[in-house]
């Protein structure tokens, strides 16, 4: 019964309700009101106060009237039968029903339960849909104050909806005020005081809430509703839903290493997929997230899983669509790549409706798996182009890490991160500017911005240069020298001993990569700023090659455009004699083919060193040395053969593109004469 605040609103014409000094006066008191009440007369109600004690009032009128209540509009007419009239007669007259010493729970606000629930289920559906409706948890709380009936399923439903609008900006917990409501207490009596008489849906809900206040998970009514969960688990009695609504519930109150969430995963996979709802899919990705460590046990159920979430993509929302891309980035479904692909198209539709944090988390899992698509690209330009000065620093960086490494040449992006980065780069920390700049060095592009962008840079290095890791350092002003914007303030810091030194760390040697980073940026220091002065990199840091088996600055030629160019470069030269393949020089770059010519611009054998005049370095370029989406080079082929022309090499280009349009030998024979034999080529033959 509610023993709540003293709210008795009253029907047009109807007198009000007397004190009285009995239980007694107050049944005559309100039998002689309802009489009067023109617009309340029900046969029959009388009757039902007369038969009825006045202990029983409220539910013998309550049944009758039930109908007629739904029908008032609630702003109109909120006529409520409560034994706070005789509560507030105690109350004035020094008799408080709940002495200060009895705990909180004793003192907290009660509904009355007829039967478990409501008559009329129209009213608790109507009742769910308000729920729903509200916004924040006062409003929910406000609501069930006006209630004199709680069915233990509404008050599950009606918890859980605190707990969900009441977390909607992050916080950890829900604000104290509604902690210390009374309403709120009872609210979670309600559901604990015999969960055997919960439904499974209102059992689970209501622990999945309480795990969202959060409650200790080790307080007894935590305890009461676990006990209850395990034993109609372990009978069996949860269907695929709550089975997947518990096995999350499980995962955030007692994380992976819990035996009950096992059981849950046993009992998921001897299900029928088919009786899965699209969310239930998406949570059973969560749950099997939660513990990677077990993911080769259950890889059979996770294929099957796999497979059937291709039919059910389509209903995902956004946020679900993260989640499993998630899911399957943290399991390391590689070989799930169909899926993958089916996400990503149904990700096009919802770029403008994912959050910052969605968004970053579908494109690292893009990233992760390797997956581009054209039309994604196209809606991701059109998004950040619009919001980029509102994007989060970190999906901005990731938005800049995807294009690098899918190698996608984005105009709109590129330019939009610029122009962002010189208005707002305060707010970039050292790892996102790193991750902003590298890819305009890898693209090999500079955007219209370009002497701003790099200004501002420069000025964020001089003012936090030692809050970069040297690593990162390294990386960021070696991808500034790709696209021929020279560090060269910078240049007598990084070949400084005490740099090396940081650059090194606690390991007994340079890692090859950073080696090679910092031969090429001495380099560039000797071609291409021969205006430097400064300290010259020690000859112990120098490295013989470029291209490497696992980490390199070039990119290894393409084995078949190689062997299509080598058959022509015979049938046009004559002999295998006369070209060398994948030369090292001395610069530490490695030629494709090199052809050696004499002061007269004839072609020399290769074996020949002596009057060699020039030497011709033939690049074929494949698919991997451009960018994806265009017929640009990347940076770093780029400066290797900006870098060998400046060495004296003649530089002849063969780019896929071009040799793809070739449909005969004759062609490709005929083609390769036009480059090397060319009306203001030097080369003769």
């Amino acid at each position: 019964m509610w023993a709540g605040p003293q709210c008795r609103a009253r029907a047009p014409g109807c007198p009000p309700v007397k004190s009285c000094a009995s239980d007694g006066m107050a049944l005559i008191t309100l039998r002689r009101n309802f009489c009067h009440m023109s617009d309340f007369w029900i046969p029959g109600a009388v009757a039902a106060l007369k038969i009825h004690p006045a202990s029983h009032v409220q539910k013998a009128v309550k049944d009758r009237l039930r109908v007629w209540f739904c029908s008032l509009q609630p702003e109109l007419l909120r006529v409520r039968f409560h034994h706070s009239y005789c509560k507030n007669f105690h109350s004035e007259n020094g008799n408080d029903l709940h002495p200060a010493a009895e705990p909180w729970f004793s003192q907290v606000q009660e509904w009355n339960l007829p039967e478990q629930g409501l008559k009329n289920e129209d009213e608790e559906t109507l009742y769910r849909r308000r729920l729903n409706s509200f916004l924040s948890p006062e409003e929910v709380l406000s609501f069930l104050s006006t209630l004199d009936t709680l069915p233990v399923s509404l008050a599950s439903a009606a918890l859980h909806r605190i707990c969900e609008v009441g977390k909607r900006d992050g916080e950890p917990r829900l604000p104290q005020g509604v902690l210390d409501s009374s309403t709120f207490r009872a609210l979670c009596l309600q559901c604990a005081r015999d969960p055997s008489h919960l439904t499974n849906a209102g059992l689970v809900t209501a622990l999945q809430a309480l795990v969202l206040v959060p409650v200790d998970p080790q307080s007894s009514l935590m305890l009461s509703l676990r006990a209850e969960c395990q034993s109609r688990l372990q009978r069996g009695g949860l269907e695929a839903h709550h089975l997947c609504l518990l096995g999350e519930t499980l995962v955030r109150c007692q994380g992976s290493g819990c035996e009950t969430l096992e059981l849950v995963i046993c009992q998921l996979q001897s299900e029928t997929l088919e009786a899965f709802a699209p969310e239930d899919i998406v949570a059973i990705y969560r749950i099997l997230q939660a513990c990677p460590e077990r993911v080769d046990r259950h890889q059979t159920f996770l294929n099957s899983v796999n497979s059937f979430a291709l039919s059910v993509v389509s209903y995902l929302s956004p946020k679900s669509i993260s989640h499993v891309l998630t899911a399957l980035v943290a399991l390391d479904q590689t070989h799930a790549l169909p899926l993958v692909i089916k996400l990503g198209k149904c990700a096009v539709r919802y770029i403008p409706r994912f959050t910052n944090e969605e968004l970053r988390k579908v494109l690292e899992a893009f990233v992760y798996f390797g997956h581009s698509d054209r039309f994604f690209t196209e809606a991701l330009e059109q998004h950040v182009a619009a919001l980029c000065l509102s994007l989060d620093p970190e999906v901005t960086s990731t938005v800049m890490e995807y294009c690098g490494r899918k190698r996608i040449l984005s105009k709109p992006i590129l330019d939009a991160v610029a122009e962002t980065f010189v208005f707002q780069s305060e707010k970039f920390s050292p790892s996102q500017i790193s991750e902003l700049i590298e890819p305009f060095g890898k693209l090999n592009y500079l955007p219209p911005n370009a002497p701003v962008l790099f200004r501002k840079l420069e000025s964020v290095l001089f003012a936090h240069f030692h809050r970069f890791p040297p690593k990162m350092l390294l990386r960021l002003l070696h991808s500034c020298s790709l696209i021929e914007c020279h560090p060269v303030n910078f240049m007598s810091k990084i070949f400084s001993p005490f740099f090396l030194q940081r650059l090194q760390g606690k390991e007994s040697y340079l890692d090859r990569v950073s080696l090679a980073q910092l031969t090429q940026l001495f380099m560039t220091s000797v071609l291409e700023c021969a205006f430097y002065k400064g300290p010259k990199l020690l000859p112990q840091y120098h490295v013989t090659s470029f291209l490497t088996p696992c980490c390199s600055l070039e990119t290894p030629v393409d084995l078949h455009l190689y062997k299509s160019v080598v058959i022509g470069l015979i049938d046009l030269l004559g002999s295998r004699l006369y070209f060398a393949s994948k030369v090292l020089t001395p610069y530490c770059y490695t030629i494709d083919v090199e052809i050696k010519l004499d002061e007269d611009g004839f072609v020399l054998p290769f074996t020949v060193d002596e009057d060699v005049h020039k030497r011709v370095a033939l690049c074929i370029d494949g698919p991997q040395r451009f960018c994806s989406n265009s017929n640009r080079l990347l940076g770093r082929e780029a400066i290797k053969q900006r870098h060998l022309r400046l060495l004296g090499y003649q530089v002849v280009q063969v780019p896929y593109h071009e040799l793809e349009l070739l449909t005969s030998r004759f062609e490709l024979v005929e083609y390769l004469q036009r480059k090397l034999f060319s009306q203001n080529s030097p080369v003769h033959w």
